[in-house]
Order: structure tokens, then C-alpha cells, then sequence
């Protein structure tokens, strides 16, 4: 275990390395001039090569890439070009707001979408199977952002109910502000655990349909057991592993979506700051942003691969 551990952790350099090589390479051959950009339209060629020149803009390709790829491995992920911050200092503020969507999408989605799938496999071809059908071709039609923006006119504008946008951080003047914080992030959370309940009810009801068919279920059964019992802890306990993929794939789409969403709902977060960053040309956060993002989705990915031991015993590494 702990072998297989290392090994997956030693992979993750390779797999970074490729990803910084492949945007750092996209940002700079996209068109699109970051010293055009702080120059400003009424700026003369003079002064946009002085910017350059001092951005470090003129130097080879490679050059470039070896002083923002030395000071990664040092823990600098270099210097905005507009914010007048380090990209560490800027993720640093923003992440929290990202954790906090991601998060409580994931939690939502997972206890809403496994309990609907499985009762959706129960009573295949029922009218809840049937809805499940519907919600899950709706929900990976609708754009995120169009969901969010029903949301914020039935909730937020007729009934009044809920903040249009915004963000409370846990941790508030007068110390811990969990009602604050959730209340702020119900509109977000919904929107985009949408989609996810969607994706995750229907492979579970997949999974756990296909389990219901197996000669354990027809022995346990005959063996007089409680129906629920068959249901919770043969049928779903096998399915359990695709899931869990299904659950880790997930994080990549999440990743998109909380662009998406951020952006909806004025949430300053990561999302936000990529976007800010993208339309000002800023490569250093760019690159920043995109590096803690194949981190956490790495990391998100090794804990889904070490759930299958716990989840199905027949497996080891």
C-alpha cells in the first residue's frame, strides 16, 4: 500500500511537467500581447517593448519557461503582471472560495444522485426510474450557467429568498460564520450540483441494476433477507467502485464548472481569477492557477484510487 502510494505521488511530477510545458506553450503562441494590454490604446511601440523588456517577454521561448519553471519547484509561481501580487499570495486568497463551491457541489451531489440511483434500479421502470431518465438528459443539456440564472430570478428576485451573489467566509470578523457562509452558497451549490447529480444517479442506477442481477442477489434473497439489506449491502456495496470513478471523473468536469459558476454568482474565487487573468493576457497566474488545479485533481484521483480497497476487498495493490 504504502509502495503503491509512493509510486502514484512520484507520477504526479511527470504529469505536471507536461501540463506546465503544454500552457506555458498555448499562452505564448495564442495571439494576444499581456505588455499591449498594461500599455493601453494609447500607448506608442516605444513604451509597449519597454514593458516587454521588463515583463522578461524578449528572452527565447526556452529561457522563459526555465525561470518560471525553476521557481516553481522552489514554491514561487512568479509575479502577476497586473495585480501587483505574487500568484502564490492571489491563490492563496481565492482558494478558499473554490474549495468551499467544490466541495459542498460534490457533498451534495453524492448524497442526493447515489440514493436516487439506486431506488431508480429497485424500481426499474417505475416512475421514478423514468423521471431519473428525464432529470439526467436535462441535466446534461442545460448549461450551467442557464440553471444559475433560473435560480437567481425564482429565488433570488421573486421570492426573495436567497442572496443573487457574493461570498461569506467561514472564518468571520466574530469568528466561525458556517450560517452565513452556506447561506451565501446554497444558489452555487445548486446550480452546479445539478449536473453532477445527473451524471453520478444515472451510472449508479446503471451499477446498481446490473448488480441486482447477479446470483449473490438470488442467494441473498433465499437466504430470507430483508429486502433493504440485499439493496444497501450486496447490490450497492458491489457497485460501489464505478461510482467512485464516476465520482472522481467528476472533478474534472468540476473544474469547468466552477469557472462557469463563479462567474454567475460574483464569487471571487479561483474561477473568477482565471478569468480576470485570461482576458488581461496575466501568463503567471494563468499558469498558477492551472498548476493547482492538476494538483488537486491528482490528489483528488489517488483518494479515489485507494476507496476501491476499502470498497471492494477483492482488490490490492
Amino acid at each position: 500500500m504504502l509502495r503503491f502510494l509512493l509510486q502514484r505521488l512520484l507520477a504526479v511530477i511527470p504529469v505536471l511537467l507536461v501540463v506546465a510545458v503544454i500552457v506555458f506553450l498555448i499562452l505564448r503562441l495564442t495571439p494576444g500581447d499581456p505588455a499591449a494590454v498594461i500599455a493601453g490604446n494609447s500607448a506608442t511601440n516605444e513604451d509597449i517593448d519597454r514593458i516587454r523588456e521588463q515583463l522578461g517577454l524578449t528572452k527565447p521561448l526556452l529561457m522563459q519557461f526555465w525561470i518560471w519553471f525553476s521557481g516553481v519547484l522552489q514554491g514561487d509561481l512568479g509575479y502577476s503582471f497586473f495585480m501587483n501580487k505574487s500568484v502564490t499570495s492571489l491563490i492563496a486568497q481565492r482558494i478558499e472560495p473554490t474549495l468551499s463551491l467544490a466541495a459542498g457541489t460534490m457533498c451534495i451531489a453524492v448524497l442526493v444522485a447515489v440514493p436516487l440511483g439506486t431506488l431508480a434500479a429497485w424500481r426499474m421502470g417505475g416512475w421514478l426510474d423514468r423521471l431519473l431518465s428525464g432529470f439526467s438528459v436535462a441535466g446534461f443539456s442545460i448549461p450551467v450557467f442557464v440553471i444559475g440564472y433560473v435560480l437567481i430570478y425564482i429565488f433570488s428576485i421573486k421570492l426573495q429568498w436567497l442572496p443573487v451573489q457574493g461570498y461569506k467566509r467561514i472564518m468571520g470578523p466574530d469568528g466561525l460564520n458556517l450560517g452565513a457562509w452556506a447561506y451565501q452558497l446554497v444558489l452555487p451549490w445548486v446550480s452546479l450540483a445539478t449536473i453532477y447529480v445527473a451524471l453520478i444517479a444515472r451510472v449508479t442506477r446503471a451499477s446498481v441494476s446490473e448488480a441486482l442481477t447477479e446470483d449473490y442477489i438470488r442467494t441473498a434473497r433465499a437466504k430470507g433477507l430483508k429486502e433493504r439489506a440485499v439493496l444497501l449491502h450486496h447490490a450497492l456495496a458491489n457497485a460501489a467502485v464505478p461510482i467512485a470513478t464516476v465520482i472522481g471523473i467528476g472533478v474534472a468536469l468540476l473544474i469547468g464548472g466552477v469557472v462557469v459558476t463563479e462567474t454567475v454568482f460574483s464569487i471571487p474565487g479561483l474561477g473568477s481569477l482565471t478569468v480576470d487573468a485570461v482576458l488581461n493576457r496575466d501568463f503567471p497566474v494563468i499558469q498558477g492557477v492551472v498548476l493547482v488545479f492538476s494538483v488537486l485533481y491528482v490528489l483528488v484521483n489517488l483518494l479515489v484510487d485507494v476507496s476501491y480497497l476499502f470498497l471492494d476487498p477483492r482488490i490490492r495493490y
